[in-house]
């Protein structure tokens, strides 16, 4: 593959993190569009991700890296420069790496129940408020843990944002789907969201998302389909 390229889900894929970090560090990229559930199943894409998920960005020697935070780690090592991460072995680093994990583990994990309730429309009625209820005691939890983390800085990790912010978005919007909290109960991260929010990189994948052709700022390089991925794989 001549440049990078994220293949990313559609609707509302935890993959909106990674279209963030890549509009922040600035290089070139492309973007592979994957629709959820149905073709994110196929053998077609399981070529590219055999446990079938997104995101998975295939770097320019066409190595597979999957799983959002090793996605960001690859990500922030180009980008140590840029403050959106650190050098490894770095206090920063760890701090970056704790903020990512958590994100990665607790608030995304969080919401799984909750998306299994939504999916699965022929449980019966008991076990879907079951597993809502469970999901809604997690991500209540989660979103205080979070705020007490965040404090009164301005971004997750301190004064500036880092590649944290960015995947810190694309799970907390879940929140309208669900309806189990109101975000303004938690003043601190309802004002990151706002801030992340009016982000030209966020309202950049937002724009991704809904099928329009945003500009950016210059480093992405547009759409490629799995069908052409694979073709060039294949010669």
């Amino acid at each position: 593959m001549a440049l990078p390229t994220l293949f990313y889900g559609v609707p509302s894929g935890c993959s909106f993190g990674s279209i963030v970090a890549l509009e922040w560090l600035g290089q070139p990229y492309r973007l592979c569009r994957i629709a959820m559930p149905e073709e994110v199943t196929t053998e077609d894409y399981r070529r590219i991700n055999p446990a079938a998920e997104t995101p998975t960005l295939m770097t320019q020697t066409g190595a597979r890296i999957s799983e959002s935070m090793a996605i960001l780690n690859h990500l922030g090592a180009r980008g140590v420069g840029t403050g959106l991460s650190f050098a490894q072995g770095t206090a920063d680093f760890d701090r970056l790496n704790h903020m990512l994990a958590y994100l990665n583990t607790t608030f995304f994990g969080a919401f799984s129940p909750l998306w299994y309730a939504l999916e699965h429309t022929e449980l019966p009625a008991s076990d879907q408020k079951a597993l809502r209820a469970y999901g809604a005691r997690n991500v209540v939890k989660a979103h205080a843990a979070l705020e007490a983390m965040l404090g009164d800085k301005p971004w997750l990790l301190g004064e500036h944002r880092t590649l944290a912010d960015a995947y810190f978005i694309g799970i907390a919007r879940w929140t309208r789907y669900h309806e189990v909290l109101d975000r303004r109960d938690y003043p601190k991260l309802q004002g990151l969201f706002e801030r992340l929010e009016a982000d030209a990189g966020v309202q950049f994948a937002h724009a991704i998302e809904k099928g329009e052709a945003p500009r950016g700022n210059g480093a992405f390089q547009g759409h490629i389909h799995l069908e052409e991925v694979l073709r060039r794989l294949a010669a």
